[in-house]
């Protein structure tokens, strides 16, 4: 897959079968979009072109932005796509000028002169141009005018799946992991480095590695404890997390600490991925680390029988 920053950079195609949208997620109802673009692409001997933006448009044109998490990172984008077999990834980047294109300008200066779009897949919900003014109608009444074929997914093809990026924030954040990787069709990540903390869970037998998000619009699920698996040195490894502020030992910040199975190496500044599979509990206070401790034994107890099935 061939990657463009820039608009600039891409070289208008003969036929380019061309989809676009935030892909939030990647999700299994983006991946149907894409698997019907990936078809018709082959069918026509053409090229499949997705457009995405960055940063997201809410982040640039909403009040909320800055509550605004996201379920991929760029690089993970990025990533996802190419594994859908998409053959060219355009990311615009989305400034407050870009915002104000009509669904026209966007059309011919975009769509026909900058890519070449022969046949645009899109969704009966799909809109874009200013205040999102275009969509699937205005694209089919002004067909003639700009020569383009308009692949529709159906209303009731989309309805089916019921899935939404939103929908998929809210189950992380409401602690409902496996409906989230249902959604998602993969099971949910983050990537970080291993920071040194405070190394308290070393003291009762349980080392935790301290994992960081530097990315901060990265969506990080709701406090609590998780069965997880994490890859790091080319192998997967099982575990449990804990993502909260530690209140037993007056911890000070949210963190994301993970409990390697049989693992007690060094790991401080190693890049670490964290595969979520199930949620066990909410983070609560214990009465000192006696009881901590014994709680911590049956969240391994309960993971290695999640991660078993």
């Amino acid at each position: 897959m061939k990657v463009y920053y820039n608009l600039a950079d891409f070289e208008p195609l003969k036929k380019a079968i061309v989809t676009s949208g935030t892909f939030d997620g990647v999700h299994r109802g983006h991946q149907k979009i894409l698997q019907i673009l990936r078809e018709t692409a082959e069918k026509t001997k053409g090229e499949s072109v997705v457009i995405t933006f960055w940063p997201h448009p809410r982040i640039v044109v909403s009040k909320d932005s800055q509550d605004l998490k996201l379920l991929t990172t760029i690089d993970e984008k990025i990533e996802l796509l190419e594994n859908q077999g998409v053959d060219h990834l355009l990311m615009i980047p989305f400034t407050r000028e870009f915002s104000e294109l009509s669904s026209e300008e966007y059309v011919k200066e975009i769509l026909l002169k900058r890519i070449g779009t022969q046949k645009l897949v899109i969704g009966y919900d799909h809109r874009f141009g200013r205040n999102r003014e275009g969509g699937f109608d205005y694209l089919k009444a002004n067909s003639d005018f700009f020569h383009i074929e308009i692949e529709e997914i159906p209303r009731q093809e989309i309805d089916n799946l019921t899935i939404s990026s939103t929908k998929i924030r809210q189950s992380l954040l409401n602690g409902e992991v496996k409906s989230a990787n249902d959604l998602l069709g993969r099971n949910y990540s983050f990537t970080g480095i291993v920071v040194k903390g405070r190394q308290l869970g070393r003291t009762i037998g349980f080392p935790t590695a301290n994992v960081q998000v530097s990315e901060y619009y990265k969506l990080i699920p709701s406090n609590g404890v998780y069965a997880v698996r994490t890859f790091f040195r080319n192998q997967w490894h099982e575990g449990m997390m804990n993502i909260g502020n530690r209140p037993t030992v007056e911890g000070i910040g949210r963190t994301q600490e993970v409990n390697i199975f049989d693992f007690d190496d060094d790991i401080y500044g190693e890049t670490v991925t964290v595969e979520i599979i199930d949620y066990i509990r909410p983070e609560q206070k214990f009465n000192g680390l006696d009881e901590l401790k014994s709680q911590i034994l049956a969240d391994r107890e309960k993971s290695k029988v999640i991660l078993g099935s």
